[in-house]
């Protein structure tokens, strides 16, 4: 039977999404989480499930990060986003990150279930927007899926010293955020910038930026963060 995972921090949307499994895969498993860290652990205890729902907008989520993250630690998990958000060219820097398809929320039942049918079959899924997709790819930068596969090398605390590096923190209070030495957020950064191929934390802060994978906000990690020191 197929093991489906369910990230959405919308229970009413979980339930429809449930819904939707079940009339397509009525023998599925399905886990949920609601929050990015709860995915996280998640995932590690189910290193078999055939397919992951995620929704790029939940509490611990920054742009695509939580995805290349995933792709990086878990390549063999197939994973569509599910999103509110219908740029073409955050749907083009998602598959460009690895993501099997991307099914907007304002999709019916079936487009949504022919979707799940389309991936779990090993295919990939992105919606009808016209060709804007196409025009999106020709106004990235030729680097980009390049750069987006450096950033899916970078352990999670590393996207996260990156992230609130990026939103101008100092080397000390980020420390006291993620509870760690600030030698040791010297050495993440140290990593980070050998993973991006560049020189400084301002070159590795615009790779971030350029490749739409968010900012650090306060408040998006719990008191026990999860992630490695």
């Amino acid at each position: 039977m197929p093991v489906l995972l369910i990230a959405d921090d919308h229970p009413l949307f979980r339930e429809a999404l449930r819904g939707v499994i079940g009339r397509v895969f009525p023998d599925a498993v399905i886990h949920e989480a609601d929050q990015i860290p709860v995915l996280y652990d998640l995932v590690d205890s189910c290193p078999n499930a055939d397919l992951l729902l995620l929704d790029l907008d939940m509490p611990g989520s920054f742009g695509l990060g939580p995805l290349g993250h995933l792709r990086n630690q878990h390549p063999q998990l197939p994973i569509v986003i599910v999103s509110a958000h219908e740029d073409a060219l955050l749907i083009r820097r998602a598959l460009d990150h690895g993501a099997m398809g991307f099914i907007p929320k304002s999709s019916d039942a079936d487009t949504l279930g022919a979707a799940l049918l389309h991936v779990m079959d090993g295919g990939t899924w992105e919606p009808d927007t016209g060709g804007a997709i196409i025009a999106a790819t020709r106004g990235a930068l030729p680097r980009e899926p390049a750069m987006a596969a450096n950033v899916r090398e970078l352990t999670p605390q590393q996207f996260r010293v990156l992230q609130m590096v990026g939103a101008g923190l100092l080397n000390k209070q980020i420390a006291h955020e993620l509870q760690i030495s600030e030698a040791t957020i010297k050495a993440h950064m140290t990593v980070v910038m050998r993973k991006l191929r560049v020189s400084n934390r301002t070159q590795a802060v615009l790779i971030a930026a350029r490749l739409g994978l968010g900012t650090w906000r306060y408040g998006a990690i719990a008191s026990n963060p999860r992630g490695e020191a």
